[in-house]
């Protein structure tokens, strides 16, 4: 083994002591953090996808779906921050579930013949698409309250215990 090589096989090892060490240590500012990280890259999903075709539609459920599973499985410490973890994976997962109703109705809509039960179809599919933005209005809102709890929790200095 080259001095150089133990040098890198030294370095990585201390980078991996630093960041367990660091994790272990994490402060309720760096946790914050990493929550506001996931959910603003779910945020950002949304806002990008906005008004666009069916299988962007749904491959946007499924890119909430993957936003929900990291943002529960973020290990957080702080109780509150817990709090609002819990909040967000519910949101965003009604988000996605909503998201991809729409997607689905908005799919059923392509294939309706020029047929009474085809308006049928396209009838019940506008009525899902309707529920689904209403559902993604209400969540949206929750989501922005939620966001500004967040803020203003996290802008808090850290009480010592």
């Amino acid at each position: 083994m080259s001095v150089s090589h133990k040098y890198t096989v030294f370095a990585s090892l201390s980078l991996s002591i630093a960041l367990f060490i660091t994790s272990c240590n994490e402060n309720k500012v760096s946790q914050c953090q990493r929550l506001i990280r996931v959910v603003d890259a779910g945020t950002s999903l949304i806002d990008k996808n906005k008004g666009t075709q069916v299988i962007t539609t749904i491959q946007l459920s499924k890119d909430l779906e993957f936003v929900t599973k990291s943002i529960r499985e973020l290990n957080l410490k702080d109780p509150k921050l817990k709090e609002f973890q819990s909040g967000f994976v519910k949101i965003f997962q009604n988000i996605s579930q909503a998201v991809a109703i729409a997607g689905k109705a908005l799919g059923a809509t392509k294939t309706a013949d020029a047929s009474a039960s085809g308006r049928e179809k396209i009838q019940k599919a506008r009525d899902e698409i309707d529920s689904a933005l209403t559902t993604a209005t209400t969540l949206g809102k929750q989501s922005d309250t939620l966001v500004n709890q967040m803020n203003k929790y996290c802008s808090q200095p850290e009480s010592s215990i």
